[in-house]
């Protein structure tokens, strides 16, 4: 798997499986299925061949090249939905 985290927070923004096309561009990233406005070279890295957790969902984790770190302000958004937030 590859993951994009944020650089300057670490959060693991999307994950995909190894062989995706992804590209990391001056303006964005493009994916094989969408674009990705808000990140780009300046603000985004890439990591390949990673194992995220099983539970692993956008920004729920931080990776910092090696570890997965829980993210303590993670909401799921299930939840708020329940709760009509």
């Amino acid at each position: 798997m590859k993951t994009i985290v944020e650089t300057a927070t670490s959060l693991s923004k999307y994950v995909f499986v190894d062989d995706a096309l992804v590209t990391i561009g001056a303006d964005n990233i493009v994916t094989p299925s969408f674009i990705i406005g808000d990140l780009n070279t300046g603000n985004a890295t890439m990591h390949e061949g990673v194992t995220p957790p099983d539970d692993w969902s956008g920004n729920k984790y931080t990776f910092d090249g090696t570890t997965w770190t829980a993210n303590p302000d993670w909401v799921d958004p299930a939840t708020l939905e329940e709760e009509g937030v």
